[in-house]
């Protein structure tokens, strides 16, 4: 696996995504485990997948796992259905699956500012057939509003995700500009200006978006960043994407936030994925 330059690391600050990467692990495990690959971020998708209201005993087993790792969560879903698995979010879903979003919201943000946590991802949810996906659109508005207050109260930004249509062909939102188009809408609805754009390099080149083009664009709008190679969706080095290119555009563009290594390990162990990141990149400064 090739090596990134020690130039295109440089300085910048990697989390790991605990619900892709160290999965081999209990999830009480993986921080530690990230910990003992030299990494002190992390990041995760909501764990409890079954429930946007776990037991209090459960929250306080992460903080704690956490807290004694040395990690910090610096990335946090809000429940979005069965991750990984077919539903790709829930606050757009009428019904059951966007009251569970809503019971959701104080939950992961309180959660989040116990840990430090300052930035929670909303995924939309896929369309539904037989809804008008105005009226998703209407509802989705309406609960990113009230996560984006939830969110301000604790110091946070919400984070509004494209993903891509060969892999989520129910999701609405893949493409940068149709994301962007949300995060301007909530802000204007709310005037508090904390949703933000998550920009995934993997999703957006799996849609044929000119990688570079959006990050000129779209990085004064950006609040996070993660990367996979492509094809195969794996750790740097393993696809063909110019990935140290792109954080350089990153930088030149003035996005000096996370970056989330959100790929999958392959066949082997996670932490022989990161023979790409030299050591003294892993821990954030």
């Amino acid at each position: 696996m090739a090596r990134f330059p020690e130039a295109a690391v440089t300085d910048w600050r990697f989390d790991v995504n605990l619900s892709i990467l160290f999965t081999e692990y209990p999830l009480l495990e993986r921080p530690a485990a990230a910990a003992a690959a030299g990494f002190t971020a992390v990041e995760l998708w909501w764990p409890w997948t079954e429930t946007p209201a776990p037991a209090q005993s459960e929250l306080d087993g992460l903080r704690a796992a956490l807290s004694d790792a040395g990690t910090r969560l610096v990335g946090l879903n809000f429940y979005a259905g069965q991750l990984p698995g077919p539903d790709r979010g829930a606050l757009s879903v009428p019904g059951e699956e966007s009251e569970r979003f809503r019971a959701n919201i104080d939950i992961a943000a309180g959660f989040a500012e116990s840990v430090g946590c300052t930035a929670l991802n909303a995924l939309y949810g896929n369309r539904v057939e037989g809804v008008d996906p105005a009226v998703q659109d209407e509802l989705a508005l309406e609960n990113l509003v009230l996560a984006a207050r939830a969110a301000a109260r604790v110091g946070a930004t919400v984070l509004v995700e494209t993903l891509n249509k060969p892999e989520s062909p129910l999701y609405p939102l893949v493409s940068a500009p149709s994301a962007v188009e949300v995060v301007d809408k909530v802000n204007a609805a709310t005037g508090l200006g904390n949703a933000k754009f998550l920009l995934d390099i993997y999703h957006l080149s799996m849609n044929g978006e000119d990688v570079s083009g959006v990050i000129a664009a779209c990085a004064g709008k950006t609040g996070h960043v993660q990367i996979a190679d492509n094809p195969g969706r794996g750790a740097p080095g393993t696809g063909s994407l110019p990935l140290g290119r792109h954080l350089e555009e990153l930088r030149k563009a003035g996005y000096d936030g996370w970056v989330g290594l959100e790929y999958k390990p392959g066949d082997r162990p996670s932490a022989g994925t990161f023979d790409w990141l030299p050591a003294r990149a892993r821990a954030a400064r």
